[in-house]
């Protein structure tokens, strides 16, 4: 509309200079003259629409948020943004919180709805108006928020509120009374309703709680703080942050027994993973306060310790027990300590906890005790990559000591864990027998080496029975889409097909003696007797043209025929014995020979 008056005021403007000033009747003159100083009569109305338009622009922000907030009343953040528009004006202010703590319900809010009553009493107190700030806080906290944090974070920010105008004593009554247990009869009553409010489980807020025994440890005395974290831990709502600082508290005062009875009722709530930091700190006070005069009983405690952590956590409390061992105990006690450490961390931590225990070992007992430990953690199932690092170790060791013969068994025996593609392995046992060994050692060391890499190369297949199946059927098309392309009729090739197909056991047996040597190779056996007298019977086949040469000499002397007559048995006597059964397994061998090895398994079988 502004921009429409604009243009006509131009257009009007342009019109009168061509008219050139026309006459006006006499009325339009007495209303000029009765109506010239009144606003309304005045027909160029441009600078009240700019007015308008200027004020609605002003007015812009707050419109929209009237319209967000028509859409969804209890949208605590958009009631924030409300206030920021009239910062310049106070009592709008106080009006928009008035609004929209009775507007927001709490069980219906978007976001945290606490937060409008802890700004609107902290516009009070920016304003020195403490009365007025502490009676929006006592509403605050009888409203029916939907979690109990809603509410305990109001009681904290109104006791917070106090120690900035230095009302110590007025904060510690705020979290007292905040922390009170409802009487049995509130509770009652509440039950009966159905509907339990959170003031009826904020007394059981850590929030809280944590809150007050700060302000207990900063204001009030020994006994009161004792006394607030005795309560934390009678509710059951402690942790174990809260374990160790009560702790400490008992520390700085010189109550270390005390000290100590908290980290045991510590260690008894909480479980792994959180119990952690506690076992850690308890064990580690106890040894700096008693050392060794109470030895036995940090024995037992380390033990109870390490049977509770998971084997994730044990390498760490078996380290310091040892160290424990070392320092004021024993040795072999130490030692002990190791041995037990080896066996019950995880296997990805066993390598380095045998170097520990190697390199303790060889300080306290000397570098001979060690071999023990060495052998330990090559036969202790450790990774294939970490026994042969153990290995090289132990032999390095065993050549440094002059146990020639030792290092180079060691070295054998790391052969079966070695890769034949791991040239540091091979490249120190080649060193080494270059330097200690001679001609013989160094020839054994190959084929070693040889024999490893043929080991590790052979690949074994056992199929099962369908893919051998499988496999038989794809060779015998393969062979007839041969026979198709060489142009066999037919009924050959259909014959040939179920030849193939029929096999060695369906044939008769004088037709097994002349199946091809194809058909044994699809059954996956190797040919013996049966195909050498194959082709012996080919051979003779193929050679009927043979010349017939006259005799040689007519003149030979006729046969004579001589009478041959068995020895006994009994003369031989036992030697005939071993002749007979000796005669009989060779011929028996030699049958065998002659068959096939499908029909050699088969007599076995019977």
């Amino acid at each position: 509309m502004l921009a429409a008056k604009l243009e006509a005021a131009e257009e009007e403007g342009a019109e009168d200079e061509d008219e050139g000033g026309g006459r006006k009747n006499g009325m339009d003159k007495l209303s000029k003259k009765f109506l010239e100083d009144f606003w309304l009569n005045d027909e160029d109305d441009t600078d009240l629409r700019m007015a308008r338009f200027e004020w609605l622009l002003d007015r812009r922000p707050e419109l929209l948020s009237s319209v967000l907030l028509r859409q969804n009343p209890h949208n605590v953040e958009e009631w924030h943004r409300r206030v920021k528009l009239f910062e310049k004006d106070p009592a709008r202010q106080v009006a928009t919180y008035v609004e929209a703590v009775k507007t927001v319900d709490p069980m219906k809010a978007v976001g945290k709805p606490h937060t409008l009553w802890v700004a609107f009493a902290k516009m009070y107190e920016k304003h020195n108006r403490l009365d007025s700030a502490e009676d929006i806080f006592k509403r605050a906290t009888q409203v029916n928020y939907k979690a109990v944090d809603h509410l305990a974070s109001i009681w904290c920010e109104w006791a917070e509120m106090e120690l900035r105008h230095n009302n110590f004593d007025k904060a510690i009554e705020l979290m007292r009374q905040a922390t009170a247990e409802p009487s049995v009869e509130v509770k009652r009553r509440a039950a009966a309703e159905g509907n339990e409010p959170v003031q009826m489980k904020v007394h059981k807020s850590l929030k809280l709680w944590s809150f007050y025994v700060d302000l207990e440890e900063s204001l009030g005395t020994l006994d009161s703080t004792c006394a607030v974290y005795e309560r934390i831990l009678d509710l059951r709502i402690a942790t174990p942050q809260i374990i160790l600082n009560y702790a400490y508290l008992l520390e700085e005062h010189k109550y270390f027994e005390d000290a100590f009875k908290v980290y045991e009722r510590g260690v008894k709530i909480f479980k792994y993973p959180h119990v952690k930091a506690i076992w850690v700190t308890y064990l580690t006070k106890f040894v700096q306060r008693y050392k060794r005069s109470k030895l036995e009983r940090a024995r037992e405690l380390f033990h109870e310790a390490v049977q509770q952590a998971p084997p994730d956590e044990k390498k760490p409390l078996y380290l310091q027990w040892a160290k424990l061992e070392e320092d004021y105990g024993l040795a072999k006690r130490a030692m002990n300590v190791y041995d037990e450490a080896v066996r019950a961390v995880p296997n990805s931590e066993k390598m380095v906890m045998y170097e520990i225990y190697i390199a303790r070992a060889a300080e306290l007992f000397g570098v001979p005790r060690t071999r023990q430990i060495y052998e330990q953690a090559i036969e202790s199932g450790l990774p294939d990559r970490d026994v042969l690092t153990m290995c090289m170790k132990f032999a390095e060791l065993e050549r440094s000591l002059g146990e020639i013969d030792r290092s180079r068994a060691i070295y054998v025996h790391a052969s079966n864990y070695a890769d034949p593609n791991n040239s540091d392995f091979w490249k120190k046992w080649n060193d080494f027998e270059i330097q200690h060994g001679n001609e013989d050692t160094f020839r054994e060391m190959l084929r070693i080496k040889r024999t490893v890499a043929a080991s590790r190369s052979q690949t074994h297949f056992i199929l099962p029975e369908y893919l051998m199946q499988r496999d038989q059927r794809l060779n015998l098309d393969e062979a007839v889409d041969t026979l198709k392309r060489a142009g066999v009729p037919e009924d050959e090739m259909a014959a040939l097909e179920r030849q193939l197909a029929s096999g060695p056991s369906t044939a008769p047996p004088a037709a097994q003696n002349n199946t091809p040597a194809s058909a044994n190779r699809m059954m996956n056996f190797v040919s013996a007797g049966v195909e050498a007298q194959a082709e012996s019977s080919r051979q003779q086949a193929g050679n009927n043209e043979d010349i017939e040469l006259p005799d040689e000499s007519d003149d030979e002397e006729p046969d004579v025929q001589i009478a041959e007559k068995s020895v006994p048995a009994a003369v031989f006597g036992e030697l005939g014995k071993r002749a007979a059964e000796s005669q009989e397994g060779s011929s028996g061998a030699q049958e065998n020979e002659q068959l096939g090895a499908l029909e050699r398994i088969k007599r076995r079988r019977q």
